[in-house]
């Protein structure tokens, strides 16, 4: 396990601070790297997600101490070495840095490193020339296609029950929803001395 200095030397993973973490950017950036990452399994990414809530409860501080026991009930995790084993290997695989206290009584270290967060406001990239912009996020061209397609549906099937209706008016008799009626001997003039 690699130590503190370590870290402090290496600038390869930026710190983060307080001002700089934008919640929505952080996310979508560690969910782009579970995507690209097959060594993780769902019991990582919950417990990534738990630790992640935790620290923002701590105001997203570069370092942070952890109970085990709420660790784990934010992951949902039952079982302890499930949990040690996970905590290790996200340290391991460079999410997070994992310093263990072996005291009950003082909880863990825990450092969060940053993925592609800053302090800006959330933007679609692909809805820029170049991929960065500082204004407000748009709302997508295919939303008005959706809609459209939405009233367009709409006005078929209103035509639908219409032609429906308008069949069921001119036929006055309505077709039996039982098939072969008499066999079931449901007729009006039934004789109920006689057996079925």
């Amino acid at each position: 396990m690699r130590s503190w200095r370590y870290w402090k030397r290496t600038r390869s993973i930026t710190v983060s601070r307080v001002e700089d973490i934008n919640y929505i950017k952080h996310l979508n950036g560690v969910f782009a790297q579970f995507a690209k990452d097959n060594r993780l399994n769902p019991t990582h990414i919950s417990l990534y997600i738990g630790l992640f809530q935790l620290w923002n409860q701590n105001y997203f501080v570069a370092e942070f101490y952890i109970s085990r026991e709420e660790a784990m009930a934010y992951a949902k995790i039952g079982s302890k070495s499930t949990y040690h084993r996970c905590i290790r290997e996200l340290s391991h695989w460079n999410y997070i840095l994992y310093a263990p206290s072996h005291n009950p009584y003082k909880g863990s270290r825990i450092k969060m490193f940053d993925f592609g967060t800053s302090s800006g406001q959330a933007v679609d990239n692909h809805r820029t020339k170049i991929g960065t912009s500082s204004g407000q996020a748009l709302v997508p061209i295919n939303k008005l296609i959706q809609t459209t397609k939405n009233i367009t549906n709409g006005k078929k099937r209103k035509k639908m029950k219409n032609k429906v209706f308008q069949n069921d008016e001119n036929n006055a008799e309505h077709s039996p929803t039982v098939p072969y009626r008499d066999n079931l001997r449901t007729s009006k003039d039934k004789d109920y001395n006689e057996p079925l």
